[in-house]
């Protein structure tokens, strides 16, 4: 009887770390350079992860541990509309761009807070938002106003 409980314990524990290892399974996400230009001309180089489906886009940069400071993420909501964001299970600190149709930044969050479940406003339509390293708007003085360009923003559909 001590070995079926024992042997029970061993596959419900086994259970919940394959079911956590499950959810932690980042789906795959295509890569693109991306450029922000400022107000005063300069030219901001990121590489960016596409996220372009629901799946991908509920993801995010969850569970991520570090990123590189020209790496970040965009998220393509493929219509202009109000976009809702947080961070839960999100452990970077991170700025967000909120990005119009024509690639016109409209709205910066500034230090997103890690694992908040503060809901973060686009504050109108958008179509496109571009996760980076927190603190990076602040370093390159990103503005509203300054233009991204990317293969997905720039993309006629």
């Amino acid at each position: 009887m001590a070995i079926q409980a024992i042997k029970g314990a061993f596959l419900a524990l086994f259970f919940i770390l394959a079911v956590s290892a499950f959810a932690q399974q980042q789906p795959h996400f295509d890569k693109e350079p991306l450029v922000i230009q400022t107000a005063s001309g300069r030219m901001l180089n990121f590489t960016v992860e596409i996220a372009a489906s629901s799946e991908q886009r509920q993801y995010g940069l969850m569970f991520r541990k570090e990123m590189a400071e020209d790496a970040g993420m965009i998220f393509d909501f493929g219509q202009p509309r109000r976009v809702t964001m947080w961070m839960e299970n999100t452990i970077l600190p991170l700025d967000m761009l909120f990005i119009d149709s024509g690639g016109t930044i409209r709205h910066i969050k500034e230090n997103a807070v890690p694992y908040s479940r503060a809901i973060i406003d686009s504050m109108g339509e958008v179509k496109y938002v571009v996760e980076l390293n927190a603190g990076i708007v602040r370093k390159f003085e990103i503005k509203i106003g300054d233009k991204v360009a990317s293969a997905t923003v720039t993309r006629k559909e």
